[in-house]
């Protein structure tokens, strides 16, 4: 992280900066700062915070005594100006500067006369006094700052892979009577090494509970379900249990934390859907009926959205024992949280209060700060900025409805900046509720280029089954795919697509990879607008400074996307290339990722972009290989 400080005093003497850095566990260590931008009196040093927990830091100022008389006898000195005085006050500073032997031998050529000028001056520069002198500062004039904290989350709470995908689909089988026998979680384990291998690192699942009879929604969200049709995930609680209990048709809880550690063992982490609601069949129905709103007729108000109606669906009354509901979804989520899940997709939290948020999920991560919480709020922005501000690690977007040049510029901009200082969004590239126009029109270009560029504008996106397979056919009238998987058992044959070249898993591999060779992508505030004269081409980079990569070296990235799905665009594209750590008018060689192709580029390039052939380019800004 940057660490920045506003630092001055009065007068001439030169002054020093240190960051008092404290860890979760109280080990403090100091970090020199360094003076920035001449004549701002920033200072600025980064370090790293490396632990999960909450970080504290000061700033000590002070004035530097050596310092400032190091660079009077630099002065002095060579013109014969006052120097036995001169050397007389620099051996007294180095009294107070230790006892190391670099100090002794320092000390004792500044008191020598027999020695030159020259000499006595030499030993005050010596590198082994500089080191000692840094370890422990001739300083003065102490003052520290206020006292601040950084609350620090593990990687994955701000970097992720997701990939969505119903368990009952998987292994799935239609029997000969027209009746459906449900994938398990011991068929959905069998799925999860493509999943991996496509580079993603959460897998999620929606809701995984017993799902209730009554108004059960049938295909296409049909209100005449038959006997044989699954039902809404979301519809939760029946007779076999509620959101504690898992539906029998896909195991049991043994066969659950059995799914929960094949995943670990491919590298994916299991992320399952926390969505506070209830059938008409859920145990808390009759055991809490105060948890709900009591009509005048006596009857429990369902879901609605008018003129949608939700039937299968009962809201908790949050008002209506607020103590009992909280303790009651705590006991819930800890129960998830001892069967191994750290990861949770809530659903729609915009519909309930702020406050039991801020409540439950600082009650939560305060005994586990492992764990992460994504708000699936597609709302207003003052609620989304809200629920991000009251402690949701991620956040859903505006991302799927953002499909012109226009419409993503404004949304990049609002993401890496205007609220990039507590809202982490999570771009799902299609969910099983949001399939857009345009990927219903666009064809195969549109799936590349939203995933492209999901995939490179945050460092958390997702893919909800099916994308892959290009599936792009809506139900009449809505957003949502025809057979709809939230309805009904949709199996897929993923190997046969990918055999027949009919899917884009080589590509979103691809894409992942890149992700993970290329750190620039895993920060969300390095995004940086560039131009071109075409009206559909989009230019961003992603740049980061060596000093926050492990390799030390620069890591810079240009994406340069046709967003018409539907054309060839040939454009002029204008760089700033001070944006990724280049001069004005500097040349340097690029690499596309996605074709190989090398390049070497400047302030101003010709692109030509093919939709159907190449609608992206991801270039790799090659440091210190320029022409």
């Amino acid at each position: 992280m940057p660490f920045g400080a506003t630092v001055f005093r009065e007068g001439h003497d030169l002054i020093g900066v240190e960051l008092l850095l404290v860890d979760p566990e109280g080990k403090q260590t100091k970090h020199r700062m360094s003076s920035g931008l001449p004549g701002t009196d920033r200072w600025e040093v980064f370090a790293r915070l490396d632990q999960v927990g909450d970080w504290r830091f000061r700033i000590r100022a002070y004035g530097d005594d050596w310092a400032s008389w190091l660079h009077d006898a630099d002065i002095k000195i060579p013109l014969a100006q006052d120097v036995e005085l001169v050397f007389s006050e620099g051996a007294e500073l180095l009294t107070r500067a230790g006892t190391s032997r670099a100090v002794k031998d320092a000390a004792a050529a500044l008191g020598d006369p027999t020695l030159t000028p020259d000499a006595r001056l030499g030993a005050a520069h010596e590198p082994k006094l500089a080191a000692s002198i840094v370890a422990r500062p001739i300083s003065s004039l102490e003052s520290l700052s206020e006292q601040h904290i950084i609350h620090v989350e593990r990687t994955r709470a701000g970097v992720g892979s997701w990939y969505e995908f119903f368990p009952r689909s998987i292994g799935a089988r239609k029997n000969a009577d027209g009746t459906w026998r449900s994938g398990t979680f011991k068929t959905a384990a069998t799925r999860l090494p493509a999943v991996a291998a496509m580079g993603f690192d959460v897998v999620y699942l929606p809701p995984i509970h017993p799902i209730g009879r009554s108004f059960r929604k049938g295909p296409n969200n049909s209100l005449d379900a038959g006997p044989n049709d699954p039902g809404s995930p979301w519809a939760i609680g029946a007779a076999a249990g509620g959101h504690d209990a898992i539906h029998p048709d896909l195991g049991t809880v043994a066969d659950f934390t059995a799914f929960v550690r094949a995943a670990a063992r491919t590298g994916l982490e299991v992320a399952i859907d926390l969505a506070l609601q209830c059938s008409p069949d859920h145990p808390w129905v009759t055991e809490h009926p105060e948890w709900f709103t009591t009509r005048p007729d006596g009857s429990i108000a369902y879901a609605e959205n008018p003129p949608k109606k939700y039937q299968d669906i009962y809201p908790l009354n949050f008002d209506n024992d607020p103590i009992g509901i909280r303790a009651e979804i705590l006991r819930v989520v800890n129960h998830w949280i001892g069967l191994g899940v750290k990861i949770f997709r809530v659903d729609n939290p915009h519909t309930k209060p702020l406050d039991f948020w801020e409540w439950l999920l600082w009650e939560v991560n305060n005994t586990h700060p492992e764990v992460v919480f994504l708000a699936e709020a597609f709302t207003r922005p003052a609620l989304m900025q809200s629920l991000a501000g009251a402690g949701f690690q991620q956040s859903y977007s505006y991302f799927t409805w953002r499909n012109t040049k226009a419409e993503l510029e404004e949304f990049l901009v609002q993401i890496s900046d205007d609220w990039s200082a507590f809202y982490r969004p999570n771009l799902f590239v299609n969910t099983p509720d949001i399939l857009t126009e345009y990927l219903q029109f666009g064809g195969v270009p549109a799936f590349k280029i939203r995933a492209t560029l999901a995939a490179t504008a945050a460092p958390i996106w997702g893919v909800y089954s099916g994308f892959e397979l290009y599936e792009d056919v809506a139900r009449p009238g809505s957003e949502e795919n025809i057979d709809n998987e939230k309805y009904e058992y949709r199996p897929r044959d993923f190997a046969k697509a990918e055999k027949l070249g009919v899917s884009l898993a080589p590509y979103l591999s691809e894409l992942n990879r890149i992700r993970a060779e290329h750190p620039a992508l895993r920060q969300l505030r390095n995004l940086d607008l560039h131009w071109s004269d075409d009206d559909s081409i989009l230019v961003y980079s992603k740049f980061l400074d060596g000093r926050f990569t492990d390799t030390g070296a620069h890591d810079g990235l240009l994406i340069v996307a046709n967003v018409d799905p539907h054309s060839v665009r040939e454009t002029m594209v204008h760089l700033d290339a001070s944006k990724f750590g280049f001069e004005l008018g500097d040349s340097f060689d690029v690499v596309d990722l996605l074709s190989g192709q090398r390049f070497t580029w400047g302030e101003h390039n010709y692109v030509r972009l093919d939709s159907f052939s190449q609608p992206v380019h991801i270039l790799s800004i090659q440091y210190g290989k320029a022409k």
